[in-house]
């Protein structure tokens, strides 16, 4: 059996599909069963979310009988009562740990590229604490640094599709950090490609084969929607000033949050490319293919 953290999100939705194909027994770990769509009946359902890992009746109920966990599970805004660390980093130690109790086969982990220590969102800083922990297990894993992940109705390109309504598309800062976007459909199949392999820890590095900036992308999204737009940055100052007011004033409402716009202002870029994609046997699509509009 497979135990899925994340299965509503953007890569877990294009995953389970592929895992319950092959025939796979899966559990997922979800706060809202209704996010699953027609799948609810296919799976097996732990209640819970990624604060509720601290509690080990969940953690138990989650890992009953599992011999692989996939934790896509992340967060990019504080989810009171708990915040980005302790969503992105305690929550990944106390399910990896759960699982080396459990006696799990292997553990699968979602970092990012560009994740450090020292980087300057508290989203990349979580997601390398967690990723360390995860490369230091005694558990046979799994870690998969993707660059922007993104499916043709995802939440991020709905809203850069609402963005591209207006007569010109904001966009926060620069816009020049470099990006590498994988389709989520390619990102799940490598991760059932390496499911296949049974030796060892590994790490991958997905990107895909286009090198965008974030003006890029912006523009990308505008035309496959059928819009021509001129961009216009916005300093990061005003961006700051103007999303806490929002948040203020909407509460987590909010499209977008400060820490969400400032992850834009870091780049995403393997130097290795789309090679350990095509080691898994995946040949990742352009970006303007998947979304048209080219």
């Amino acid at each position: 059996m497979i135990l899925v953290t994340g299965a509503t999100g953007t890569v877990g939705k294009a995953l389970l599909p592929k895992l319950l194909e092959r025939g796979d027994d899966v559990r997922v770990l979800v706060r809202d069963p209704r996010g699953l769509g027609r799948m609810r009946v296919e799976v097996r359902i732990a209640l819970g979310n990624l604060v509720e890992l601290s509690d080990p009746r969940v953690v138990r109920q989650a890992l009953r009988g599992v011999d692989t966990v996939i934790h896509l599970a992340a967060a990019i805004r504080d989810q009171p009562p708990a915040p980005v660390e302790e969503l992105n980093g305690l929550a990944t130690g106390r399910l990896l740990r759960a699982a080396e109790t459990a006696g799990i086969e292997r553990f699968v982990f979602f970092s990012a590229i560009g994740a450090t220590e020292i980087q300057r969102t508290r989203f990349f800083r979580a997601k390398a604490v967690a990723e360390h922990a995860v490369r230091e297990s005694e558990l046979a894993t799994t870690v998969f640094a993707p660059s922007i992940v993104y499916d043709r109705d995802d939440p991020w390109v709905r809203i850069q599709r609402r963005l591209a309504l207006l007569p010109a598309i904001p966009v926060s800062g620069r816009g020049t950090a470099a990006y590498q976007p994988i389709w989520a459909e390619d990102v799940a199949a490598c991760i059932v490609a390496d499911l296949e392999r049974r030796d060892g820890s590994r790490r991958h590095e997905l990107a895909g084969p286009d090198r965008l900036s974030y003006d890029e992308i912006a523009l990308l999204i505008a035309r496959s929607a059928g819009r021509e737009r001129p961009l216009v940055h916005v300093p990061l100052g005003v961006v700051h000033m103007g999303l806490e007011a929002l948040r203020r004033v909407v509460g987590d409402a909010a499209f977008a949050t400060w820490e969400e716009a400032e992850l834009m202002e870091v780049p995403m870029v393997s130097e290795r490319g789309t090679a350990d994609a095509e080691a898994l046997g995946i040949e990742p699509r352009r970006m303007v293919e998947v979304l048209g509009g080219g």
